[in-house]
């Protein structure tokens, strides 16, 4: 059905999350993979949505100047926020072992921004996802990093993986914002992008 409403329009995901590829296809979208690097850098003042909304923007800027008039480029940055801070990327497995302990008997928010990017218009928005942890051991976070090997996620998990399964006791909002794009904003959006024109 959207795919019929973006016919006139070539659709890139700039990203390389297999994840985020993968609802690409299961909403049945011809789109295209573009990539190019940006340095993941945010001014200490942002807090919260603004980081990832920010991220999300930047990571439009190297495309910008060869858009044409039908593309929309779409690019996208998740972050986990928890005691008043932002959890990238795990570097090594000690910073992913403090990460997930950390969530162990708490909540934190998942926050996803999306930036929709044409010649002539360009919205960015965001969900919150709140998600609670059961009592963690060490025995079982140690077995997750050596496992899964979370280095590619940020807060150094993946809720559709080992962890999730048997640590998230408590989820409030969308699960696929967890792991890695809101499906229900993109599609309100996209559909709200093909209706203004």
């Amino acid at each position: 059905m959207l795919n019929d409403k973006l016919k006139n329009y070539n659709l890139i995901l700039a990203s390389g999350s297999p994840r985020r590829q993968q609802f690409f296809k299961d909403l049945d979208l011809d789109f295209e993979i573009r990539l190019k690097p940006v340095k993941e850098e945010y001014p200490d003042r942002l807090t919260h949505f603004e980081i990832s909304n920010y991220l999300a923007q930047l990571k439009a800027l190297p495309f910008k100047d060869e858009l044409k008039d039908n593309d929309i480029l779409i690019t996208s940055d998740t972050i986990v926020w928890h005691n008043n801070k932002a959890m990238g990327k795990p570097r090594d497995a000690k910073e992913a072992f403090e990460m997930i302990k950390s969530y162990s008997q708490t909540t934190h928010e998942v926050i996803t921004s999306v930036c929709f990017t044409t010649t002539t218009y360009e919205k960015t928005i965001h969900a919150i996802t709140k998600v609670t942890f059961k009592a963690l051991t060490n025995q079982e976070i140690n077995h997750y990093i050596q496992t899964a090997k979370p280095y590619d996620k940020a807060g150094a998990y993946g809720i559709q993986e080992w962890i999730g399964q048997i640590g998230v006791t408590k989820l409030e909002g969308s699960y696929f914002n967890v792991m890695g794009l809101p499906v229900h904003l993109l599609y309100k959006t996209l559909i709200d992008i093909t209706e203004k024109k």
